[in-house]
């Protein structure tokens, strides 16, 4: 079988190292000009840690996870307003949960790939046309490739899916907010921050900071917006979203580039994943939103998912099975998406005073028995056990 996978993130790795154990042929196109360094610290959890640990990475990912104690919500005059330790979550988890950079799990992924598959940076797919047996696809540096099947896993603005199933804007749906991150070095905010995780709230703003395991900083901000266009210049969009906020919350947007990451919060709802030879996976199919988390664990879960059922049947029918399998695992996620939004970041200052008390539930008698039963809906695996 070849395959021509769109999108060298995790959702593409995790699916090009499974068909590659298979003995497939296969070749990544990515858009960007290199490998990615950017991106979230995450909670990596569920059928990404079971995917991960089948893979034989968890000791790779151990070693540049984050030594995350606690997080803490603060008021914008830094005082504490509620917390969890991370020892709480891990305990109901049953140690099965990591701190991780996004462009960190990209980056273990990538090295451990056969040395068979090709990965083509600063390249996308620009055209699709079905061919017996496959598709042929035309490539934005000029070339052509044939394949049995091509993947769209190039996240929640495809290029695949507007090639194949029609513009953006009938798939996708705005949550309501925007979001920036953003890496920084600094000392001294680094020594106050220490190993927690800081998140200063207001109504309809959030600023967070995150240690990384490098010394660096992780900034990650969203504030209410129900447009989805995106501005010219998000960092003066930065700026001019988050004064007033205290004295971290400012010296964190001192650092912000020129260029951050930003984007407006949304999910990807389609009716169908694959149209003839032609598949999306991961956010390019289902994405859930940084409001549910988990968008990474689900990417290995799916791609995890789509390998085993096309190296065991012909490819219409596995197309069917994955879809069969990964839809009501996905539109769940999405659920809880909806759901957690407006507690995330909440509008009125008496749900951010609701939110940050519970969040210390798990450090009370009984607590964690509560928390428990919250956190293993949230880590349920669309993978079988082994």
């Amino acid at each position: 079988m070849k395959v021509l996978i769109c999108g060298a993130g995790i959702a593409g790795l995790t699916l090009a190292w499974w068909l590659r154990r298979g003995g497939a042929e296969v070749t990544i196109v990515e858009k960007a000009a290199g490998p990615r360094s950017d991106g979230y610290m995450i909670d990596f959890f569920g059928s990404g840690y079971d995917v991960a640990e089948r893979m034989g990475v968890l000791g790779e990912l151990r070693e540049i996870a984050a030594d995350i104690v606690e997080l803490v919500y603060t008021d914008p005059r830094g005082r504490r307003a509620g917390g969890l330790r991370y020892a709480s979550a891990r305990a109901v988890l049953g140690g099965r949960v990591l701190s991780l950079m996004r462009g960190g799990l990209e980056s273990v992924l990538r090295s451990c790939l056969d040395s068979g598959v090709e990965i083509r940076y600063g390249t996308s797919v620009a055209a699709v046309r079905d061919v017996p047996g496959g598709v042929e696809c035309e490539l934005t540096d000029g070339t052509v490739s044939r394949a049995g099947l091509l993947v769209g896993a190039d996240g929640i603005h495809s290029a695949v899916r507007g090639l194949v199933f029609g513009p953006e804007e009938r798939y996708l749906r705005p949550l309501g907010y925007h979001t920036a991150s953003y890496l920084l070095r600094d000392t001294g905010l680094a020594e106050e921050v220490g190993r927690r995780a800081v998140l200063v709230s207001v109504p309809d703003r959030q600023v967070g900071i995150y240690p990384t395991r490098d010394g660096a900083l992780a900034a990650f901000l969203v504030h209410a917006c129900p447009e989805t266009a995106l501005p010219a210049d998000p960092r003066a969009e930065i700026a001019a979203r988050y004064p007033g906020m205290g004295e971290l919350a400012g010296r964190v947007l001192s650092h912000c580039p020129q260029d951050p990451y930003y984007d407006c919060v949304a999910q990807i709802r389609m009716p169908r994943w694959s149209r003839g030879r032609v598949v999306l996976l991961g956010d390019a199919a289902h994405a859930v939103s940084l409001m549910a988390g988990q968008g990474a664990s689900m990417a290995m879960g799916g791609a995890y998912t789509l390998a085993v059922e096309l190296l065991g049947a012909d490819t219409e029918a596995a197309l069917e099975r994955y879809e069969r399998r990964m839809r009501p695992f996905a539109l769940g996620k999405q659920e809880s998406g909806r759901t957690a939004a407006g507690w995330m970041v909440p509008h009125q200052a008496w749900k951010i005073a609701v939110r940050n008390r519970l969040s210390g539930l798990a450090e009370l008698p009984g607590g964690g028995a509560v928390m428990g039963r919250a956190f293993r809906r949230l880590s349920e695996s669309v993978i079988p056990a082994a």
